[in-house]
């Protein structure tokens, strides 16, 4: 790749980012077999300027490269890198939490060093609750929110499909607002949202800044029971309100990236230059549907 190559795709981006706030951002997971290196390298060309980094590339190319290498083929490469996949079993009350804590710790540090500012938690919780272990779970994300302050870092809870403590936006929220720490915050992720508890009217309930970063898929048009972690579609392909859903979050200020995290095989397998290069064009279509482009 040239770099006049990558210098040509940054206008498109660039507009994006003037009409609507939003700038388009990959998660790696959706190229999970690509490696840091190749990944990356394919955003680049397709013209995506952000990225959200998970453990397992990170790991393998700074163990072998060293972190300032990283930083410097993303510099390279003009792509910023937003987020990062993180650590589970923080929000929720659990007996192996300490061990999730001392993950927590290390990740963060890590993260930092490539000078990423945020992580995800997910609570894929699957046990029994109270209502008395919300309280435990707010005063968990506090904790959370004050280890990784010290890294520089905000660590965010993604609500999951499925999870039997934090599966909702209505959940997600009260949760961080009892929390109440600058460095532990709320993601909404598209998938999770419109496949599971959520309803659409929950849009209303987030106030002006309270989103710190989005996930942004689509759900395939099969059952809903047939839905599980995996089955998302890139945006465009599916079912799920899109125009409605984006129009939500701008109007409670969201303004950053929509971070494509997909699982499909045809993906993670494929070639990172010609799947960023379909994820941007039907992204795009979506967003110029919705006026935002």
């Amino acid at each position: 790749m040239t770099r006049r190559t990558m210098i040509a795709a940054i206008p498109a981006a660039a507009a994006l980012a003037a009409k609507s706030g939003f700038a388009l951002c990959i998660h790696q997971t959706t190229n999970l077999n690509a490696g840091f290196r190749k990944s990356l390298e394919g955003y680049s060309k397709a013209g995506i300027r952000f990225a959200e980094i998970i453990p397992q590339h990170y790991d393998e190319f700074v163990n072998k490269e060293g972190a300032a290498a990283a930083k410097r083929l993303m510099s390279d490469l003009g792509i910023k890198p937003v987020s990062s996949g993180g650590v589970r079993g923080l929000a929720e009350p659990n007996p192996t939490r300490a061990k999730s804590i001392e993950e927590l710790k290390y990740r963060a540090e890590r993260v930092a060093q490539l000078g990423v500012d945020r992580m995800v938690i997910p609570c894929a919780a699957t046990a029994r609750y109270t209502p008395d272990d919300y309280k435990k779970g707010a005063d968990n994300l506090r904790e959370v929110g004050e280890i990784v302050k010290g890294f520089g870092v905000t660590a965010m809870l993604e609500f999951m499909r499925g999870s039997t403590f934090a599966g909702s936006v209505p959940t997600a929220l009260q949760l961080i607002r009892e929390a109440n720490h600058p460095n532990a915050r709320f993601m909404f992720d598209f998938y999770h949202f419109y496949a599971g508890l959520s309803k659409l009217d929950d849009l209303d309930l987030i106030r002006p800044g309270e989103i710190h970063h989005v996930h942004f898929q689509d759900v395939p048009r099969i059952p809903r029971e047939l839905l599980d972690n995996a089955s998302r579609d890139i945006p465009g392909d599916g079912v799920a309100p899109l125009e409605r859903m984006l129009k939500g979050i701008r109007k409670a200020g969201y303004s950053g990236p929509l971070s494509v995290e997909l699982f499909y095989p045809r993906l993670q397998n494929g070639d990172p230059y010609e799947v960023a290069t379909e994820i941007k064009k039907k992204c795009e279509a979506v967003l110029r549907k919705a006026g935002m482009l």
